[in-house]
């Protein structure tokens, strides 16, 4: 089945739920397709543990505030309370699950958004699917042979499942330090990381934020890959980050050389024995059904104007790069939204 609309909104997260809010202010025949089976984004599918009042730097949707005020609540379950609520009482056309395949040019100068539910023909596509779907783990040695217990940080579901056990925490980000401390509460913990972590020393600032969402902009606008906001700025001094630091959790390793069916062992010889190793490694933007439009740059990132990819005016990103946060997010969705707008409005827009 083909439907036609002006714009096809993919992913009803923060950037796409503030695309669409602000599409209907112009009158956009649009439809947003969500591959989720509820409303909430990532938020969703966030840790049980994690609180609401933990987490740091979530800011309103567009024209509608938060208002929940029990900081004990956890944050997944009051994030998809909250987005659903959204979606009711702005009307949004959002359609789910529909899981996108491919976007692809279509024979009428059209872009054509390919899912099981059908196919969707439309004049331009705001993307915002975010990376909660694509976590990254890094290959190392000796990985396939490890006969514990491997996951990721999206597949994390509390501290107690760990209790008594050996768990070794990969990673140098916010992430990876709030469940170091959360595990190692009831379990013995090796932290290992890349480089060296930077430990912030002050309040982070407005400015130190602009200036780290400003080096991200840097990349993406000279089509390199986009990195992460928290890559440019260091581990901040949350409560979390102080509490580890206080009670020696924060014994950082080096990197390992290869994994053993026991553990991990460094260049030196040195063993240590796990049971878990849980990679807080990140995640990579999750544009594969963008494929077929050949947008990669030979630096290997999307060359981006703005929220506009330069090899394909007619795509938008949002949530991607510099807007990868939930203040940058609505932000990006109100530029997508305008600049979409004006290019249906101009006489060389498809029909």
């Amino acid at each position: 089945m083909e439907h036609e609309v002006d714009v096809v909104v993919i992913g009803a997260g923060q950037a796409g739920l503030s695309s669409a809010h602000h599409l209907r202010r112009t009158g956009t025949r649009f439809v947003v397709l969500d591959a989720g089976t509820g409303a909430g984004g990532a938020w969703r599918h966030r840790w049980p543990s994690l609180r609401l009042g933990g987490v740091h730097g979530i800011h309103d949707l567009p024209g509608l505030a938060l208002a929940e005020k029990d900081g004990a609540r956890p944050a997944s379950e009051v994030l998809a309370e909250y987005f659903a609520r959204y979606e009711d009482e702005f009307e949004l056309p959002v359609r789910r699950p529909v899981q996108v395949r491919s976007v692809r040019r279509g024979p009428d100068e059209r872009l054509l958004v390919e899912s099981g539910a059908g196919t969707w023909a439309a004049r331009a596509v705001i993307n915002a699917t975010g990376t909660w779907t694509k976590p990254f783990v890094p290959h190392y040695p000796g990985q396939e042979s490890f006969t514990g217990r491997q996951l990721h940080v999206a597949d994390y579901r509390g501290a107690e499942e760990f209790r008594g056990r050996r768990v070794a925490v990969v990673g140098g980000g916010i992430s990876a330090v709030e469940l170091l401390t959360e595990i190692a509460e009831v379990a013995t913990t090796t932290w290992v990381t890349r480089r060296p972590p930077v430990f912030g020393d002050a309040e982070f600032t407005p400015d130190a934020g602009r200036r780290a969402v400003a080096e991200v902009d840097r990349r993406v606008r000279a089509g390199l890959p986009p990195g992460s906001v928290v890559s440019a700025t260091g581990l901040p001094p949350t409560q979390a980050v102080l509490r580890a630091r206080d009670s020696g959790v924060l014994d950082r390793h080096p990197m390992f050389e290869r994994i053993t069916p026991g553990g991990l062992r460094w260049a030196d010889g040195t063993e240590v024995e796990v049971d878990v190793i849980l990679w807080a490694t990140g995640f990579r933007a999750a544009l594969d059904h963008l494929a077929p439009l050949g947008l990669r740059e030979p630096g290997g990132g999307i060359r981006m104007d703005g929220t506009r990819v330069v090899a394909e005016p007619r795509l938008h990103l949002v949530g991607y790069g510099p807007s990868a946060s939930t203040i940058g997010a609505n932000r990006a969705g109100r530029a997508a939204a305008r600049e979409v707008h004006r290019l249906l409005r101009s006489s060389t827009a498809p029909r």
